[in-house]
């Protein structure tokens, strides 16, 4: 499948690196050719040093031979016109970033006049999972994903304190024919494994067949507890600052948007309702404190650098702040992220590459895929005989610890499999693995060699 990337930045490089596992040729077209022959060296690509505005570049690279373009440049305008162009040239679909919030109104209306199939916007993105997270405070539907005669519930250990302390093989006494699939422990969720524990604050995610999930949802599930959020603080006046400043105000919410730049201030006074903006270095405590800070039922973070993100976000849970999230872009800070108890730390470049990736995807692979918290995500796929995990024992996959096989339903059968468990032809497979992993995902549904 030929698949064609404008735009070598961060996020052309994330997807382009989690297709190379999967039955992809990809082919890069960027201006800057220092990046793409420093881009090249890392990945095993075609790459085209030249401007994709051209219809001549297009038409070279025959355009029409391929199922998918990605229009990710820096520009907005810039990957609409590509994308269009790209389109009335033969490519079967085309995806465009766009991220301005003056298009947001207007996206149907891009995507029909335009001949656009999808646009992402990865502050949009990252956006709906802070707010999903701290207005209902449950990254599920009423805390619970069904499929099928399979569901998984989420839920805090204080809902269910038996747990705490126990391995996870012991948790199965406890919880029989049911997996604890994945936690979220200090603001990261993991895969536990082997003899991992469940500890005091962890927030569960557990799955089995959905009559009995059903009967531990109705205990463990606390119903509007997260209705009463009044106060919430963001520190930084970017798009993901003002998505998320309006959607929570228009929540109900009183919010306080701290950003540096005078301009952006008068910018975002000026296009956002009901919201309090304050000229302010974010890193200015005092100023902070006398903003009421410790008053704050949640703090956000979503300057545009990581360090600034993460240092304000633990100065915030010294504060007693009851949630605090964190927007961190760079996989260099994830076992610095663990050890700070931040509640929620989001990637909108692992975000947004998951949802390029299921696009491309489709129903060829995957019928369904729900994130959990911004960064890991179940999917439900069906086994075709063209997969090369058919037929092959679980334990003989060579499966990464970001990648969990958590449960097969075939035919009115739910099996919890174990290392010695076979997937079969038309079953149906649910797996859950991290965003930071998703090229793994590409590698195991990959096509066997003919």
């Amino acid at each position: 499948m030929n698949v064609a990337i404008v735009g070598a930045g961060k996020l052309g490089f994330k997807v382009a690196e989690a297709l190379i596992g999967g039955d992809y040729s990809i082919t890069i077209i960027d201006k800057n050719d220092a990046i793409l022959q420093k881009l090249s060296q890392q990945l095993d690509v075609m790459t085209i040093n030249d401007d994709a505005r051209q219809i001549s570049v297009l038409k070279r690279i025959n355009i029409s031979s391929f199922e998918y373009l990605l229009a990710v440049t820096g520009n907005d305008e810039t990957n609409i016109i590509i994308a269009s162009f790209a389109k009335k040239l033969g490519c079967d679909h085309v995806i465009a970033r766009v991220r301005e919030p003056e298009h947001m109104s207007q996206f149907d209306f891009i995507k029909e006049s335009m001949g656009i199939d999808s646009i992402v916007n990865p502050d949009m993105a990252i956006t709906v999972e802070i707010y999903k997270y701290l207005a209902e405070k449950y990254t599920l539907s009423n805390g619970i994903f069904t499929s099928g005669r399979i569901a998984l519930t989420e839920f805090p250990t204080r809902r269910f304190p038996a747990l705490v302390g126990l391995s996870i093989p012991d948790v199965r006494e406890v919880l029989p024919d049911m997996l604890i699939a994945a936690l979220s422990r200090n603001g990261k969720v993991i895969i536990p494994h082997g003899e991992d524990e469940i500890m005091d604050g962890d927030f569960l995610y557990v799955l089995g067949e959905k009559n009995r999930i059903m009967e531990l949802n109705k205990q463990t599930h606390e119903k509007g507890k997260y209705t009463n959020l009044h106060k919430v603080m963001i520190v930084g006046g970017g798009k993901t600052g003002f998505y998320l400043a309006a959607k929570l105000s228009e929540f109900g919410a009183a919010v306080k948007l701290v950003e540096k730049n005078m301009e952006r201030c008068r910018y975002l006074s000026t296009h956002l309702n009901n919201v309090m903006v304050l000229h302010s270095d974010g890193t200015d405590i005092p100023l902070l404190e006398e903003e009421n800070m410790d008053e704050m039922d949640a703090f956000v973070t979503c300057t545009g650098y990581d360090e600034e993100n993460l240092l304000l976000a633990l100065t915030a849970k010294q504060h007693n702040i009851p949630d605090v999230i964190s927007k961190v872009s760079h996989e260099n800070y994830r076992e610095l992220i663990r050890k700070m108890g931040v509640d929620m730390v989001l990637n909108p470049l692992d975000i947004t590459a998951s949802n390029i990736l299921r696009y491309i995807q489709g129903s060829k692979k995957i019928i369904s895929s729900v994130l959990i918290q911004g960064q890991a995500e179940i999917m439900e796929i069906i086994a075709n005989s063209r997969m090369t995990m058919i037929g092959v024992p679980i334990s003989k996959l060579e499966l990464p610890s970001d990648i969990l096989i958590a449960a097969i339903h075939r035919g009115n059968e739910v099996i919890i499999p174990d290392g010695n468990t076979t997937i079969q032809l038309n079953d149906r497979v649910i797996i859950l693995n991290l965003l930071s992993g998703i090229g793994d995902i590409e590698k195991l549904l990959k096509p066997k060699a003919n």
